[in-house]
């Protein structure tokens, strides 16, 4: 590792070392929301993250959403395992629910009614990507899925005036060991969860 690169290894916060992973928050975050992602494919989306449409099919009636097929698309490895769960989480507008972290549990998140501003954080020292925030608006407006591997912090706060019902699958049972958390105001993530008036 080079001498500049130690540096910034020196100062990071260490929040967890597991099964070959490291995890930790470079201090001195700008406050802001991070690059807000508009595209599936966009540019400055955090590596390993990524985004797909969820297939609807509106008729006279309503429409059907169909959340995830497992075994393909971006549930591909979800389907491989036994241990597969299916969650979800109602929360009422205003709702922030922010940040927890997996060091092995990859999650996939299907926004079904509501609209999600959703906060992704780099923890994975090394990663390309290393403290890089995304800001993701998800929901009845922007129907897409969402995939979150280990090691990115992830958060949530409901917006507009509807309540928020989030489905989402991961790859293994929960457990409480996987999981760590972080306050929603640290202050070196520094997000910025107040309306943003542009």
């Amino acid at each position: 590792m080079a001498s500049g690169s130690s540096q910034v290894a020196d100062q990071v916060r260490i929040l967890m070392e597991r099964d070959g992973l490291r995890l930790g928050i470079q201090p001195g975050g700008k406050l802001g929301i991070g690059d807000i992602i508009l595209k599936p494919d966009g540019a400055r989306l955090i590596q390993g993250v990524t985004l797909a449409p969820l297939a609807l099919f509106p008729d006279d009636r309503g429409y059907l959403l169909e959340l995830a097929r497992l075994g393909e698309g971006l549930a591909a490895h979800l389907g491989a395992g036994a241990k597969a769960q299916i969650s979800g989480t109602y929360s009422y507008p205003g709702t922030i629910k922010a940040f927890h972290f997996h060091s092995r549990q990859t999650d996939l998140w299907a926004p079904v009614s509501g609209m999600f501003q959703v906060v992704l954080y780099d923890l994975r020292i090394g990663s390309p990507t290393f403290g890089r925030v995304n800001t993701v608006y998800l929901g009845n407006l922007r129907p897409w899925q969402l995939k979150i591997p280990a090691g990115v912090a992830h958060g949530y706060k409901v917006v507009g005036s509807q309540p928020g019902l989030l489905v989402y699958i991961t790859d293994r049972f929960y457990d409480a060991d996987d999981e760590g958390r972080i306050a929603y105001n640290d202050p070196d993530i520094h997000y910025d969860w107040e309306l943003q008036h542009k």
